[in-house]
C-alpha cells in the first residue's frame, strides 16, 4: 500500500474531476506552492498511484447512444483467457470483467441503436463458447469521476 496522505487523495479527486487542472489550479485548492503540487503529482505517478490522464466522451453525441451490459456464461471448461478473447474480438465491447459465480464475465457495450446491439449480442452468442447470456440496457450513469452525484427527482 502506496504512503498517501489526506493532500494526495484531494489532488487525486481535483485530477480525477478534470485530468487538465493545471498544478496552480489544484495549489490553491489544497494551500500547497506549485511545485510542491507538482512534486506530489510526479511521485504519484512513479508509484504507480496515477496511470494515466484520460478523456471522459459523451458516445450519444457520436452517434452511440446504446450502453448496455451483457453477462456471459461459459461451460465449466472455459479458460479465463478465452472468455477474454471472446469479448475484446468485438469492437463494441468497452470493457471485460470476469467475475466469481454466474455468470462468467461481465461485458460493457456501447451500439448506435437497439438493432445494433442486437447484432453485438448475436455475434458474441455465436463464439461456440458462450452458452447463455442476459443484456442489461442502461437508461442512465453516474460515476464516482462526475462532479458531484445527480440530484433526486433530476432527469
Amino acid at each position: 500500500m502506496a504512503d498517501i496522505d489526506d493532500i494526495d487523495h484531494r489532488l487525486l479527486r481535483l485530477l480525477r474531476e478534470d485530468g487538465r487542472r493545471t498544478f496552480s489550479e489544484m495549489a490553491v485548492e489544497v494551500d500547497l506552492s506549485v511545485a510542491a503540487v507538482k512534486r506530489r503529482v510526479d511521485r504519484l505517478r512513479e508509484i504507480g498511484v496515477i496511470t494515466g490522464f484520460t478523456v471522459r466522451i459523451d458516445y450519444a453525441k457520436l452517434g452511440w447512444g446504446i450502453e448496455a451490459f451483457t453477462e456471459l456464461r461459459y461451460a465449466g471448461t472455459t479458460p479465463v483467457s478465452r472468455i477474454v478473447h471472446t469479448a475484446t474480438e468485438v469492437p463494441e465491447v468497452q470493457a471485460v470483467f470476469t467475475i466469481a459465480g454466474d455468470p462468467d464475465a461481465l461485458v460493457h457495450v456501447r451500439a448506435r441503436d437497439l438493432g445494433h446491439l442486437q447484432q453485438v449480442i448475436d455475434r458474441l452468442r455465436r463464439t461456440g463458447d458462450v452458452t447463455g447470456t442476459k443484456t442489461l440496457i442502461a437508461l442512465g450513469s453516474w460515476t464516482r469521476d462526475s462532479l458531484r452525484p445527480p440530484l433526486p427527482g433530476a432527469p
